[in-house]
């Protein structure tokens, strides 16, 4: 049986499998998304969503959905589901499926009376092509495999409305037929491995609607046009694959590529493997660029999250080479001392104090990984300085280090940390000032630094940063320290010292260089596990502090104010448990090891074989938002590394 695997019971329950998504993407920045038994619950499920370059830089859903119905004997059965306005879910071909398994791409099984249907999907990796291949095993009379396409044309954040100026024209091509709404768009080419017959039939279909998005309090309901349908008979044995993408492809080929793609999927055999498969989900080449997109199905790239989750999906699996590419992406949009912290091509902000400090530690990863140091700094030294001295000597947003050596940042109505929710122009968690996790990167990137510069004999940079270095200390612990309380304010700004209890302080026992001496590192450990960790990630305020929200859950606005007040993420164990070794040694492994276990279940939870971008802080600790998030997984990964390491 494989690892990922459901039974009729679950399947059959809409409130289980309507909260079990799929997703596969490509290297071209496409992907297919929807629950494990084709229902769309949110306006990013498709089948085939790719980015459209002459319409806008986003993501655009082309094919929305593809309806079965096996006939036998002039008897129609439709294997689909859609949910419509009212609560109302027609046809309800869920009740066919017997089971879904996912080793390595998800397989669906369909019994109607003698008929055993299997359909299995499969993403190409370096076209936006989404195939699946349609198999009878069992049969007892002729039968007919009937294809119905629902298409939207339009971007992933919007939804599509009926409109009779679309066009309704289609052009034949072998074994299909190519449509294209509006222009602009690439031509959706639907495709099939033998002749079949199409039925010219446009039309719209009415209110389908998106349970997701109506709990996250967004318009929930769309109309989606069908040109027609296709036909084909089909015996018991043989196996059929249909082929839409924004290329035709020869039908001739379909089975050899078919099984040629699946030859390329790490298996999702293992807990193990499912990390290792879903780390290679999140990188996009556009021409000479590697990216990392941050979380599927509705974020881009953001700066900060691809340093941070770079090491784990790349030097744990030892990917040098992917991880140089993003590198040097990210390095030539550099600018004066800050990378990006959201968007692409001429849509970049630099509205982030840490991202350009997360670079350090990235690098500092790689020499870890790789044991490569002179080289580094050779490579990227000038870049280096450029980061540290554009903070010395100030930059946008009020960034920048004072007399006592610590950074200072932030101006009204900016949220600058990774803590960067706003809403109504005013960030949740305001935190101007000296915030306690830029002030540990700040010190770890200068002391990475002297040491890569002391290796390669740099002395003129030695001598100029060793003095800032070396104050930098005795300032962080009389700025942030309170020894009755026993650990780190969260940020300080004038006489105002923030105590809320926050996993930002972690960060000042986890990296490399710390400011801090071990006893007052393992107070800080002691406070973030009794008060912060859960089974799925870190908390991000104390259930003890008046603000603490502990489920993430309503509209954008109640999203947004518990995202950083309770909300747990994965992806700060990654730091939790390095701090936690280092000061526990192999005494702490079990206890690491077991926050690791726990997540073997949540590759059966919402975003299949993957990690989500967040859980609520209280019991049952569920997932939420992005269904498959970069940093998340890497810092698995990365954790992984760490217990492999220690053992």
């Amino acid at each position: 049986m494989s690892y990922i695997n459901f039974n009729k019971s679950k399947l059959v329950n809409l409130e289980y499998s309507l909260n079990k998504e799929l997703l596969r993407s490509n290297r071209a920045g496409a992907y297919a998304s929807t629950t494990i038994i084709g229902c769309n619950t949110r306006k990013y499920h498709g089948l085939l969503v790719t980015p459209q370059p002459a319409i806008d830089d986003g993501n655009h859903v082309l094919l929305s959905g593809l309806d079965e119905t096996v006939i036998q004997r002039d008897t129609e059965f439709n294997l689909a589901i859609h949910k419509f306005a009212g609560e109302v879910y027609v046809p309800k071909g869920h009740k066919y499926i017997r089971s879904f398994e996912s080793d390595p791409i998800p397989k669906t099984t369909y019994r109607v009376g003698g008929v055993v249907l299997t359909k299995e999907r499969m993403f190409t990796q370096s076209n936006d092509r989404i195939l699946i291949r349609y198999t009878l095993e069992e049969a007892h009379s002729p039968t007919i495999l009937r294809f119905m396409p629902f298409l939207a044309f339009r971007n992933v954040h919007t939804l599509c409305k009926a409109n009779h100026d679309a066009d309704r024209k289609y052009l034949n091509i072998e074994n299909g037929i190519k449509v294209k709404m509006y222009k602009g768009y690439s031509f959706l080419n639907m495709q099939f491995s033998k002749e079949v017959e199409y039925t010219h039939v446009p039309d719209w279909y009415y209110n389908f609607e998106y349970t997701k998005e109506m709990i996250r309090g967004y318009d929930c309901h769309e109309d989606l046009y069908t040109p027609g349908y296709f036909e084909t008979s089909i015996k018991k044995g043989e196996s059929i694959i249909f082929a839409a993408g924004t290329e035709p492809v020869n039908p001739s080929s379909l089975k050899r590529l078919f099984i040629n793609e699946v030859k390329k999927r790490t298996p999702r055999d293992s807990f193990e493997n499912c990390l290792e498969n879903a780390a290679q989900q999140f990188f996009v080449k556009r021409g000479k660029k590697t990216e990392i997109i941050a979380g599927f199905p509705f974020f881009g790239r953001w700066g900060r999250d691809t340093f941070i989750s770079l090491p784990g999906l790349t030097l744990t699996r030892g990917d040098k080479k992917t991880f140089n590419a993003v590198i040097n992406t990210m390095v030539k949009e550099l600018k004066g001392p800050l990378f990006p912290n959201l968007g692409t091509g001429d849509h970049l902000a630099y509205n982030s104090v840490d991202t350009s400090l997360w670079f350090f530690w990235t690098l500092q990863q790689y020499s870890k990984f790789t044991g490569e140091k002179e080289s580094i700094w050779k490579e990227y030294g000038k870049k280096l300085k450029a980061i540290l001295n554009g903070y010395l000597n100030g930059t946008m947003y009020n960034i920048g280090m004072h007399e006592n050596g610590l950074i200072y940042a932030g101006q009204n109505g900016m949220a600058l940390t990774w803590m960067d929710a706003i809403i109504s122009g005013k960030p949740v968690t305001p935190r101007i000032g000296f915030t306690v996790e830029v002030n540990a990167l700040w010190y770890n990137a200068i002391m990475y630094s002297l040491e890569l510069a002391g290796l390669s004999g740099d002395d003129p940079f030695v001598n100029k940063w060793k003095e800032i270095a070396d104050r930098i200390p005795g300032a962080f612990i009389q700025t942030f320290w309170d020894e009755e309380k026993g650990y780190l304010a969260d940020f300080v700004e004038g006489e105002n010292r923030d105590f809320a209890v926050r996993p930002n302080m972690i960060f000042a026992a986890s990296l490399a260089y710390s400011p801090l001496d071990e006893i007052k590192q393992q107070k800080v450990l002691e406070v973030v596990k009794s008060e912060l960790v859960t089974p799925r990630g870190i908390r991000t305020l104390s259930p003890k502090n008046p603000d603490y929200k502990g489920g993430y859950y309503g509209d954008q606005v109640a999203r947004d104010y518990a995202y950083h007040n309770g909300t747990a993420f994965p992806w700060l164990l990654g730091h939790f448990a390095e701090a936690y070794l280092n000061i526990y040694g192999k005494s702490g492994l079990s206890y690491i090891q077991k926050l690791y276990n726990n997540f073997n279940e949540e590759m059966f939870e919402h975003g299949i074989g993957s990690i989500s971008e967040v859980y609520d802080g209280d019991p049952p600790f569920s997932a939420a938002g992005a269904i498959s998030q970069a940093w998340s997984v890497g810092e698995l990964l990365r954790l992984k590394s760490l217990l492999d390491e220690w053992k």
